[in-house]
């Protein structure tokens, strides 16, 4: 298990952003060298967890329960196939492309150390937005994305430093349920009568999502 690419994006600007300035970071591409990672902060004040990584939209994006996001490259390869084009690390808006990673099906409190020292955990899968769709120029492309469920994981930083493509990834912790970033992301989704299963995940849940969870609850308990 290894980076293929540590990818960063640069505010681009777009006609098809909800973003007020019409700028993106979505489109990132492998970069050389070290890049730092380390926690940026809460969500709406701190951006990505990657040093020289934009983003452009704190409302949805950024913070420190979606310091990095992940997508594995066999997940971008079968999207080749079903698309019929070719898909560069980096395309999906993805920091880390990983080649041996079973992203999607990461367990929610998972952790990866990266390199030799940064380590990371999974609080997440990432949901589609109008940006997303915009920058695939695909048609339903939200909804194809949402059928399917291979949504990449976001992660938190643990330990802080400095990760570059080739990096060995090692899982050095998996927790002994069985909420994944797919369960969790049909769970807010398609599924939402899995929402109550996300408890299991305890703290490491993303803290939006626990949310959810508490709210969907409350209302079934009235």
């Amino acid at each position: 298990m290894k980076l293929l690419s540590v990818n960063l994006g640069r505010p681009r600007a777009v006609p098809y952003t909800d973003q007020a300035e019409g700028v993106t970071g979505i489109d990132k591409r492998p970069v050389e060298g070290p890049v730092r990672v380390a926690a940026p902060g809460p969500k709406g004040v701190g951006g990505s967890g990657l040093a020289g990584d934009a983003v452009c939209e704190l409302r949805h994006h950024g913070g420190d329960d979606q310091a990095v996001y992940a997508f594995a490259r066999e997940d971008l390869d079968d999207w080749e196939r079903e698309l019929g084009r070719s898909l560069s690390n980096g395309f999906f808006g993805e920091n880390l492309t990983t080649e041996g990673l079973d992203v999607s099906g990461a367990l929610i409190g998972e952790r990866w150390r990266i390199g030799s020292g940064v380590v990371l955990e999974v609080t997440s899968g990432r949901i589609p937005c109008r940006t997303f769709q915009g920058h695939m120029a695909e048609p339903g492309w939200v909804r194809r994305f949402t059928r399917k469920a291979v949504t990449g994981a976001y992660l938190r930083v643990i330990e802080p430093g400095e990760i570059r493509a080739g990096d060995a990834v090692e899982i050095v912790h998996r927790p002994d349920h069985g909420v994944t970033a797919a369960t969790q992301f049909r769970a807010v989704t398609t599924e939402r009568e899995l929402l109550p299963s996300l408890l299991a995940a305890g703290d490491a849940l993303h803290g939006e999502v626990l949310a959810q969870v508490r709210k969907y609850l409350a209302d079934q308990a009235r």
